[in-house]
């Protein structure tokens, strides 16, 4: 029902527009008594055989909400109800701001795919601890953090630990994103010395609490094979907790839109099918440089059942989805679940 007659509709309307319109109709039936339980009931898979404990915490399915859906944490509980293991919020900063100039958001319906440059805009680490402190739901809520717009590279360490700090009792675990390409610069903080400097500022953070929370690094997929390899020394130098693999893309090679389509939608990532091989490719390259144990969270490019079959068996212990849900619609996250009790139960 949902691609047959709900999709083609909301492709009608600007995508920004939709994601609000959306979150808005997600709240209203929300607080409708009845709603939400019957949500669980629609999407949620309960099986034990699907839990996955890493990074200290139990996970009860391998299934996660990627970071820029909610960014703000608005829907927690609604989204919780359509059967996710974990949610990540984010990308926050510890200053509101506004983004990039719209349009910023565009749909690549024959690649099955969006081109975005939203350049991190949210209401501030603050604003979304206002809600989190509301959360009724148990869901595992990972807190995605990144600099603002304005903040100087030199300076970022600052800002990394200001969103820490105001979310670390309201969130389980964090992700330092570096690898966005929307914001200007941010990925020269990839290099590996800045790098390195930015991981140990954050986990003495971490460390110095009487909790200790996780600590994971988020990547882009257009890194070297000669970058990547120096992501595995820093995740091992710096003791670093996991790391989320991958971002979304600058490349625009492969697509069947046409060039001119993607030209006139400029610069920004590039996430959906197109990025799902290359994401693919890094998690089996990281799996086999970091070991067996090291926990990898596969993001990018899943659009069927298949597509997150293949991130887990290329060695990603928890898999998350972004574009896939859009264009699949929220029984996507109950067939993913089913896929992998399928997994499971074969000899």
């Amino acid at each position: 029902m949902y691609k047959v007659l709900i999709r083609p509709l909301l492709f009608l309307i600007d995508p920004e527009r939709v994601h609000h319109l959306t979150f808005g109709f997600l709240r209203f039936i929300g607080a409708i008594p009845g709603v939400k339980p019957l949500l669980r009931l629609l999407f949620y898979t309960h099986d034990p055989r699907l839990e996955r404990r890493i990074v200290g915490l139990t996970f009860p399915n391998p299934v996660g909400l990627a970071a820029g859906f909610d960014k703000d944490a608005r829907l927690i509980d609604e989204l919780a109800c359509f059967g996710f293991g974990f949610i990540e919020i984010g990308t926050l900063t510890p200053r509101a701001q506004d983004g990039n100039q719209k349009p910023r958001l565009f749909r690549l319906p024959k690649d099955q795919a969006l081109i975005n440059r939203m350049g991190f805009n949210n209401e501030g680490a603050t604003a979304a601890v206002e809600r989190l402190r509301k959360r009724k739901s148990n869901v595992i809520v990972g807190g995605n953090i990144g600099k603002n717009k304005a903040t100087l590279n030199e300076e970022a360490e600052e800002d990394y630990a200001a969103c820490m700090e105001i979310l670390y009792p309201y969130v389980d675990y964090f992700i330092v994103n570096i690898s966005s390409p929307n914001t200007q610069g941010l990925r020269a903080l990839q290099d590996k010395e800045p790098l390195k400097r930015l991981l140990l500022r954050v986990k003495s953070i971490s460390e110095a609490k009487e909790k200790p929370k996780p600590i994971l690094l988020k990547i882009a997929p257009d890194l070297t094979a000669e970058q990547l390899n120096d992501v595995v020394v820093i995740l091992r130098e710096t003791k670093t907790d996991g790391v989320i693999a991958t971002n979304t893309t600058i490349s625009r090679d492969g697509l069947s839109t046409s060039q001119k389509e993607v030209a006139d939608m400029g610069a920004g990532g590039l996430s959906g099918k197109p990025v799902g091989q290359r994401s693919t490719e890094v998690i089996r390259f990281l799996r086999e440089r970091l070991g067996k144990d090291f926990p990898i969270i596969g993001v990018g490019g899943i659009m069927t059942v298949a597509d997150a079959i293949e991130k887990l068996q290329a060695g990603a212990d928890l898999v998350q989805i972004y574009t896939g849900f859009i264009y699949e619609g929220p029984g996507f996250v109950k067939r993913i679940n089913k896929g992998v009790l399928r997994l499971n139960s074969k000899p």
